[in-house]
């Protein structure tokens, strides 16, 4: 210390031109002298420090690792800068520490070894560091991708891990590629002409939709944000990519969604129009099948009514059978009507018994007896008596029954229908055929739709729901139904039946 006391005006006056603070210890760590700098940067007065250990300046926590550093340092001199790649802190007077960049220089004067530590507050650089750290940690971290690229050559320079996780090369592979070889979409062109308003400053940035393609060839649909940034003399552009395959899933999943729904109202509304245009087909229909056979029943009733003597018997049993068979047609129509309303409700409750099936064609037959026409013949079906089958027996009468009445209606005077029977395996197979008007080709394929009527039928009685209530209740029942008519030459169903139920 007395050394530097002799020298103290030059120490003195090379020290304070000296922006850095200077604080010289000897191989003890004493502190034998301090610059103005080194007292204002730790706070203490002039001289105040010396004669003090160097652990003064040194936060507490530090001074095991600093002991072993000086030392060190000691055996092994030479200019070095203290701490390299440690963080370095020192402790004011008031306690408080501060970041510190320090430079340690050995010497010797009168054979007394020194070293002079020139210290530096770096506490704004720190905290430009850590923020510049924070950012880097914010672009490396994030989610979206970052692509940085230089604007006139276009190879990459700089890409974060989500770009490097999501797109598969790895940053090497990538700073030999440009934008254009992961755009499937873009040529070099096409993209050049795309930024071009970016490089020239007309846009401040740029937004679009495209594909991305990874390094195993799959493609995913991005949105891509770009904008231009100089670093030095050198353009680039930072993009911003935002891979959008969840948007693109929902949005498809919502326009399938509005498609579909609009493709069911659209079938509700026609069904509604249907509906209308069924109702009011249906009250027309009701209406004239109702008052025809009801005018008839009021004309024969009148006219038997005035055959009292016995030789107009004849006469009046003529009334009486029409009246018979209006009322059997009017009970037919209402026994369908009946079946399409369980049907649709969901009511419909089949009753499986086993009975022989002579005993329901033969009350068929009865009953369209009634209804036959002058010199119509219904040829009866041959070796049925053995036939049992297991169905609901009321379902199968009112099947026949429009058939064979159908058959009925539709043939001319003196003409036949035929019934056959025959089982065929575990099935029963029914034909009816008449020599009647038939079907025109072209209407064959509505034949089975509720209130349809052909063309050349629509003179003759009829509601056109009673092939539609055979048709579905064979279906419900495991049965079906064809037919093939010519027009003009007649017509024959076929119907099939499980003969036993089976479930």
């Amino acid at each position: 210390m007395e050394v530097f006391k002799k020298g103290s005006n030059v120490f003195k006056i090379l020290s304070e031109a000296i922006s850095e603070g200077i604080v010289i210890v000897n191989t003890t760590q004493t502190i034998v002298a301090t610059n103005m700098a080194a007292n204002l940067l730790f706070g203490y007065d002039e001289e105040e420090l010396l004669g003090q250990h160097l652990d003064i300046l040194i936060p507490k926590k530090y001074h095991s690792g600093h002991h072993k550093h000086v030392k060190g340092f000691m055996k092994d001199s030479g200019k070095r800068q203290m701490g390299h790649g440690r963080d370095l802190y020192g402790r004011r007077k008031d306690g408080s520490q501060f970041p510190v960049e320090a430079g340690l220089n050995p010497f010797s004067v009168y054979e007394n070894d020194y070293v002079m530590a020139l210290v530096i507050d770096i506490s704004i650089r720190k905290k430009a560091e850590q923020e510049l750290k924070h950012w880097a940690n914010i672009f490396n971290e994030s989610l979206n991708e970052i692509f940085i690229f230089d604007a006139q050559t276009l190879f990459f320079i700089n890409v974060n891990k989500g770009a490097l996780s999501n797109i598969g090369y790895n940053i090497e592979e990538l700073r030999r590629m440009t934008p254009v070889d992961i755009k499937p979409d873009y040529s070099r062109k096409e993209f050049m002409e795309k930024i071009e308003p970016l490089i020239k400053g007309s846009l401040n940035k740029l937004k679009f939709n495209t594909l991305h393609r990874r390094k195993d060839g799959s493609t995913y649909p991005v949105e891509v944000h770009l904008q231009k940034s100089s670093t030095g003399d050198i353009d680039t552009l930072v993009a911003i990519i935002l891979d959008i395959t969840e948007q693109e899933q929902y949005t498809q999943k919502l326009e399938n969604t509005v498609t579909e729904r609009t493709r069911q109202l659209e079938e509700a509304l026609n069904k509604e129009k249907e509906l209308g245009e069924l109702k009011t087909k249906f009250l027309s229909l009701v209406s004239h099948e109702f008052k025809t056979p009801l005018s008839g029943i009021l004309t024969s009733a009148t006219l038997a009514g005035k055959y009292v003597k016995e030789e107009q018997q004849d006469k009046r049993e003529k009334h009486l059978k029409t009246i018979q068979g209006k009322v059997k047609y009017l009970n037919n129509i209402i026994n369908d009507f009946l079946s399409i309303e369980r049907m649709e409700s969901g009511k419909v409750n089949y009753k499986f018994t086993n009975f022989p099936l002579s005993k329901v064609v033969n009350e068929v037959i009865y009953d369209a007896n009634m209804l036959l026409k002058e010199g119509q013949h219904i040829e009866y079906p041959e070796n049925i008596d053995a036939i049992f089958i297991d169905f609901d027996e009321k379902i199968l009468e009112l099947i026949l029954t429009n058939l064979v009445n159908n058959a009925i209606k539709y043939s001319s005077e003196n003409s036949m229908i035929y019934l056959t029977a025959k089982e065929e395996k575990k099935l029963l197979i029914l034909t009816i055929s008449d020599e009647g008007i038939g079907i025109p080709e072209d209407e064959q394929k509505y034949i089975f739709n509720r209130y349809f009527r052909a063309e050349n039928a629509l003179l003759n009685q009829g509601t056109g729901i009673g092939l539609n209530i055979v048709k579905t209740h064979l279906e419900n029942l495991g049965g079906t139904i064809i037919f093939t008519s010519k027009p003009n030459v007649g017509t024959t169903f076929k119907v099939t039946l499980p003969l036993s139920n089976d479930e």
